[in-house]
């Protein structure tokens, strides 16, 4: 079993994109610049967050965070996203999400400009992807892909079973990993909470991408001598030994899993980073389509 260390590939593409930016701004351009939007003081939100703002200061991008009260109306917070597409400064734009839930999640990711839209999540991002079109891809898909180019997996005419059909991982990975390029060309099965015996697909699964959001879903019984897993899941459950109380586990269970893994995401410290590289990666790309 081999751990794809993602706090490892990380580093390994936030330097590669430090050099690229230090080589953008000696050849006249601006700092890319990401703009991030937090609503309200949820503490995982915080944190992912806090997490990006520090990114950008590690790979030399300019950063500012909107922090802005729970109770504020969904027409204020158009208003804050209109003037981030109109400011020429700023490349990318993203929404920390989830938002209240008297604020409609659709209506604000469809008023972020496409052409700054760098957490893949616009309708207009996602119908190129679905073409096959050059677009920002979501931010979590993106970063997967990133891990595993760098470990030189290559999926081309695997059986991959992508668990969960969320918009933000499961529905574009299962799109991205069936393409007819470098990092795709695999067979995809989409599952999800309504499959039926979804242990038999997993069983037969080369690749197993859980991203369903329930801690320990995946289980040892579920996944076949020499499969590859990637744990999407980021589950806070309560643990008296630590100090706060509680700590992250991800939708595999882990322990009884990884030993029949040739390889296998850990949480924390997978796929969490690789979403943030994901991210900069968009940003970057951002301001080299406007030269």
């Amino acid at each position: 079993m081999k751990l794809l260390d993602g706090s490892l590939v990380a580093a390994h593409y936030k330097e590669k994109i430090k050099e690229e930016v230090k080589s953008l701004i000696s050849q006249g351009s601006k700092k890319p610049h990401l703009a991030a939007i937090l609503v309200g003081n949820n503490p995982a939100s915080e944190a992912y967050v806090g997490a990006k703002v520090r990114t950008c200061e590690e790979i030399g991008f300019a950063s500012t965070l909107l922090r802005l009260d729970a109770q504020i109306d969904e027409a204020r917070l158009l208003k804050e996203i209109a003037a981030l597409n109109e400011n020429k400064d700023v490349d990318g734009i993203l929404v920390q999400l989830p938002l209240p839930k008297h604020i409609r999640e659709a209506s604000i990711i469809n008023a972020i400009d496409p052409s700054k839209d760098v957490d893949g999540f616009h309708p207009v991002s996602i119908g190129k992807l679905v073409l096959g079109q050059d677009t920002f891809l979501p931010a979590t898909p993106y970063g997967i892909l990133l891990m595993l180019s760098y470990y030189g997996i290559d999926l081309s005419g695997k059986h991959c079973v992508v668990v969960g059909r969320s918009n933000i991982v499961g529905t574009p990975m299962s799109i991205l990993l069936s393409r007819n390029n470098a990092y795709g060309n695999a067979t995809v099965t989409l599952t999800h909470s309504k499959t039926k015996d979804l242990k038999a697909h997993c069983l037969q699964a080369d690749v197993i991408i859980a991203a369903i959001g329930i801690p320990y879903f995946l289980k040892a019984d579920m996944v076949k001598e020499g499969a590859i897993v990637i744990d999407v899941g980021i589950n806070r459950i309560e643990d008296a030994s630590k100090k706060s109380g509680s700590r992250l586990v991800g939708d595999v269970d882990f322990d009884a899993v990884a030993p029949q893994c040739s390889y296998i995401t850990p949480v924390p410290k997978g796929v969490g980073p690789m979403t943030i590289c994901g991210l900069m990666q968009n940003t970057l790309n951002a301001v080299k389509n406007k030269r």
